[in-house]
């Protein structure tokens, strides 16, 4: 969602901030800010509504220069996307600041500074931050003690970074729920709300803690933990290369990322031979806790609740083990009743997703045995917060609506379907098969991409609608979903997934020759219970397509166009499944017309509530 980048250094860093925002685009946002100290102990601020080149403009029209800034892309949450919502905020010429969050108690913070003479302007809870910081500077003391005192009134989450012209080489920051990491340098030093924007400056970071403060200047850098006292905090090297983030030969990210998927799915699969060396994945940790599951209870959110929900299949039937599945903003605020020996299992591809964040803080120990989290990102607040980590091999995901990573998270909750199979009895001959169908999933969905031609043909016939139907049978209908998902999410096209069972129960009222049904078809056992439902849709009219493997015993014919799907090991056909759907939502985006890579509204890293 929103990105934050600050600096403070010796040399000039407009470009630097610049980069840092263009580098944060894939996370959504709808307007762009920075703010400058320059020469003269001025506060200099460009802030526009809209794309990262927007305020790429204003820089190049009247060019602003300075050693110490803050910049921000904005994704909004209180008050519509303009100029005057965007950030940064400043208050009596002197203090700016950026925000990432939301301050509950923003309207009675509000209500306190109007009284005291501040005037509002913008709609947003983050103006109220900057005059509180003005208010306690304007009493004396330094910015960073300004920020301690201002941080103790807010309600909510927030990642901070701020700037005063009294203390021109010195930014602030804070974080609580939010995230904010520092980027170490020599002789500059930065913050950032992702280590992406930083890496073109430097690969040393420090993963702030919960209610740290953090004050950097050039040459110096001192963290804060909630009760004040100085704490020193591990500057971790990022080792791997900086991946690469071109789109080659391909014309937007999403598609690029779908065609990555053999190689993610690879990767993250790890070569393992055999059930042991698939469990090497979870830790050194993971054989003690494994032995004590019982029960398992997975939260997540968007597409990662898909993936939990394809995992409770696997689970009950694979391993014998009973799962639970639920979204993380409705588990957080729930009253529970937990089995002895549940482990929780949180699924986040950015591993800073709020609610999921929340759910695993608001979890006891009295409830769970232990927690494991299904993550692509290493050192995230879920990584560093939980028991036990599966890090996914998915590589950068720049596409708002995810790929790689939702189909790498279902290879690594099969994993942990084997390894848990395992201490139930699950016979070793079951556990060869599973590895074996793991070992040709990258195949089978390079086999599945060669399908890319034939899709964009089928992709034709959704220009026209307005409305999208998605059915399935079984362990396939999250994947319905996920495709119903992806479909809503980037071309703008309604769409809603139903276990094909359930037509004759109100879906059916809606099907028509302008609605067009997607049937989720291979050949298993319930098979013939959907091809049954999906004569319920031609009789009435409806048009389908069916994705289906070569087996299935579908043929084209009068309203029905047939998508033949590669055969392959039943337990992975959710993944190949998958990426036929990702395949149709991108056409259909692409003949709709809309921004593939950044749909409206939406947001890579969910890290509000």
């Amino acid at each position: 969602m929103c990105g934050i980048v600050a600096a403070a250094a010796r040399r000039e860093v407009s470009e630097i901030l610049l980069e840092g925002l263009r580098r944060l685009e894939y996370r959504g946002y709808d307007s762009a800010g920075m703010a400058l100290i320059d020469d003269e102990f001025d506060l200099k601020i460009h802030k526009r509504k809209g794309k990262v080149a927007e305020l790429e403009k204003a820089q190049l029209k009247q060019p602003y220069h300075g050693n110490t800034g803050v910049a921000h892309t904005r994704w909004a949450t209180h008050g519509e996307p303009s100029g005057v919502n965007a950030h940064p905020h400043i208050s009596g010429l002197r203090v700016a600041l950026v925000h990432n969050g939301i301050i509950e108690n923003h309207a009675a913070l509000r209500a306190e500074l109007i009284e005291d003479g501040y005037e509002i302007a913008s709609a947003t809870d983050t103006e109220v931050i900057v005059h509180l910081l003005h208010r306690s500077l304007a009493i004396g003391g330094s910015l960073l003690q300004a920020m301690q005192k201002t941080v103790v009134k807010l309600e909510g989450a927030y990642a901070l970074a701020a700037v005063d012209i009294e203390n021109p080489d010195t930014v602030v920051g804070a974080r609580t729920g939010s995230p904010l990491v520092v980027g170490v340098g020599i002789g500059e030093n930065f913050l950032a709300s992702d280590t992406m924007a930083l890496r073109q400056v430097t690969d040393r970071f420090i993963y702030l803690e919960e209610a740290d403060l953090v004050c950097i200047t050039p040459d110096s850098l001192e963290v804060y933990n909630a009760d004040g006292s100085k704490v020193q905090r591990q500057v971790e090297r990022i080792k791997e290369g900086l991946e690469t983030t071109d789109l080659g030969n391909f014309d937007h990210y999403m598609i690029k990322e779908i065609f990555e998927q053999p190689e993610a799915l690879e990767a993250t699969f790890g070569g393992a031979i055999n059930a042991e060396k698939v469990e090497n994945h979870f830790g050194d940790d993971a054989p003690a806790l494994f032995d004590q599951v019982k029960q398992v209870q997975i939260v997540a959110c968007g597409t990662s609740y898909h993936a939990g929900l394809v995992a409770r299949y696997w689970l009950e039937e694979i391993a014998g083990v009973s799962c639970d599945v639920e979204v993380a903003s409705e588990f957080r605020y729930r009253k529970r009743v937990q089995h002895k020996g549940t482990l929780l299992v949180v699924i986040s591809q950015s591993g800073e997703t709020a609610d999921t964040l929340a759910a695993l803080r608001n979890a006891t120990a009295d409830e769970f045995i232990g927690s494991l989290v299904v993550s692509n990102v290493d050192n995230s607040s879920l990584v560093r917060e939980c028991d036990l980590v599966f890090l996914t091999r998915a590589g950068i995901e720049i596409g708002v609506a995810s790929t790689k990573a939702f189909t790498t998270q279902l290879v690594a909750l099969l994993m942990l379907t084997l390894v848990l199979g395992r201490r139930r009895g699950l016979p070793d001959s079951r556990q060869r098969d599973i590895i074996a169908a793991l070992q040709s999933l990258p195949e089978c969905v390079r086999e599945t991409l060669e399908l890319n031609e034939s899709i964009q043909r089928l992709s034709e016939a959704f220009i026209p609608k307005r409305h999208a139907l998605f059915l399935a049978r079984g362990i396939q209908y999250p994947i319905a979903m996920e495709g119903a998902l992806k479909l809503k999410e980037i071309s703008y096209i309604h769409a809603e997934a139903y276990p094909a069972g359930e037509l004759k129960h109100g879906p059916l009222a809606l099907v028509d020759s302008d609605m067009p049904v997607v049937a989720v078809a291979p050949n298993d056992e319930l098979l013939e219970k959907l091809k049954s439902n999906l004569e319920e849709v031609r009789s009435r009219g409806g048009e389908l397509f069916v994705f289906a493997d070569t087996e299935a015993g579908f043929a084209n014919e009068a309203r029905v166009k047939i998508l033949p799907v590669p055969n392959c090991p039943e337990v992975i056909r959710p993944i190949v499944y998958t990426v036929a759907l990702q395949l149709l939502s991108y056409h259909v985006a692409l003949q709709k017309g809309t921004d593939v890579d950044k749909p409206r509204n939406l947001a890579k890293s969910v890290t509000v509530e």
